[in-house]
């Protein structure tokens, strides 16, 4: 008789705040490999409304960390070795600050988004946790020759995000305040005597003011216990972290972009620099520009737009969108909805042809077999309150 072959899941790996996690209550879910808390004792609808009215912490240590140096010790070097993989201006990014950019492929696509500062000897780089691998992959095959990739596996990295997350970081590190949106650099965080050397930015995925920091693996509990004593901080998950990036109109990687769609169609086209375009100084010379470029002057085919839906019911991901209520074939697809607790209402993002995505139009999406009426609309859903 023939064994049966039982295939055992996959070990969840575990975050250096999974002990930490525990202890506030984390109700933990699998996410990009890692068990990861999606909320914690109070849910997320207070996470989620406290990180707009005070300062949520969340961990993001799953997310890649990766140090791009140049062999010449030159980092405009890696600059314009890293070039060659991003539409993106990055010999322009001056010392001490950061700009967002993509991985693009032959055809146009997205193969991951991620943070690029410039620290003077070398750039840093954060990837999304479920690319992590790939873009290491996809950084040695193409930058190896000019540039050493190191994968920073003993850091940790979290978010302090909100209207009081510049006060409470000044109590343990009180440079962070005079910083602006999108600055990065070695800071001095200081705990009961003790000096963690890390490196913060100020920037986030929520649409407030915060900041990142990134943080020895072996000292990040300590940090994070220190700002969870603060009462103006929450631990906040997943859940809510989810929330309030769709209410920032911010894009999910597999979700909103992914290897089949262009950063123009995203509507991205803020990410990309004159400097990298037909007639900029250093135009082309990405994987897809021959997609990508014509697509700035001739526009694309289909756009991410903002969806209001009329009603009070949710429209989720994968929901297809029909011209009118009768329809048979559906032109767009929603690709992150739920609702947004800012507003007390759904929201959703999702792509439409050009012909149908100018704001106040109406579309329809198929929900259990009913036709509801979503608002196309502008974005972000709630203003951003980044420090310019």
């Amino acid at each position: 008789m023939m064994a049966t072959h039982v295939s055992e899941a996959p070990t969840l790996q575990k975050t250096p705040l999974h002990a930490l996690h525990r202890a506030q209550g984390g109700k933990m879910v699998a996410f990009a490999g890692y068990d990861m808390p999606v909320q914690y004792a109070s849910g997320v609808l207070k996470e989620h409304l406290h990180t707009r009215a005070g300062a949520g912490l969340f961990d993001v240590s799953h997310m890649g960390q990766i140090a791009l140096r140049p062999k010449s010790g030159n980092v405009r070097d890696a600059a314009l070795a890293l070039e060659r993989l991003v539409p993106q201006d990055i010999v322009a990014v001056a010392l001490g600050r950061q700009r967002y950019a993509q991985f693009t492929n032959a055809a146009g696509g997205i193969l991951d988004d991620l943070m690029v500062v410039n620290l003077g000897d070398h750039l840093f780089l954060v990837v999304n946790g479920a690319c992590k691998a790939a873009d290491e992959a996809h950084l040695r095959e193409h930058l190896s020759e000019v540039c050493t990739i190191e994968v920073l596996a003993d850091r940790a990295l979290v978010a302090l995000q909100g209207p009081k997350a510049a006060s409470v970081l000044a109590k343990i590190c009180p440079e962070a305040p005079a910083m602006r949106f999108m600055d990065a650099g070695a800071q001095r965080v200081r705990i009961a005597g003790d000096t963690v050397d890390c490196l913060v930015s100020r920037s986030g995925y929520t649409g407030e003011d915060g900041f990142e920091i990134s943080i020895p693996a072996t000292q990040v509990e300590d940090v994070v216990s220190a700002l969870l004593d603060d009462p103006d901080v929450m631990a906040v998950g997943l859940g809510a972290r989810d929330s309030l990036r769709l209410e920032a109109g911010l894009c999910l990687y597999g979700h909103d972009i992914d290897a089949t769609t262009t950063p123009v169609e995203a509507a991205l086209e803020w990410s990309v620099q004159k400097s990298r375009r037909n007639g900029g100084v250093r135009a082309g010379g990405f994987p897809g520009a021959d997609v990508i470029l014509p697509q700035f002057e001739q526009g694309a085919p289909r756009r991410r737009v903002g969806l209001r839906p009329e009603g009070r019911a949710p429209v989720r991901e994968g929901a297809l969108l029909f011209a009118d209520e009768s329809s048979v074939d559906p032109i767009g697809v929603v690709t992150s909805g739920g609702f947004g607790p800012s507003l007390n209402a759904p929201i959703a993002m999702g792509y439409l042809p050009v012909s149908h995505a100018a704001t106040g139009g109406l579309v329809f999406a198929n929900v259990r077999g009913q036709r509801l009426p979503l608002r196309v609309c502008a974005m972000p859903f709630v203003p951003h309150n980044y420090k310019r």
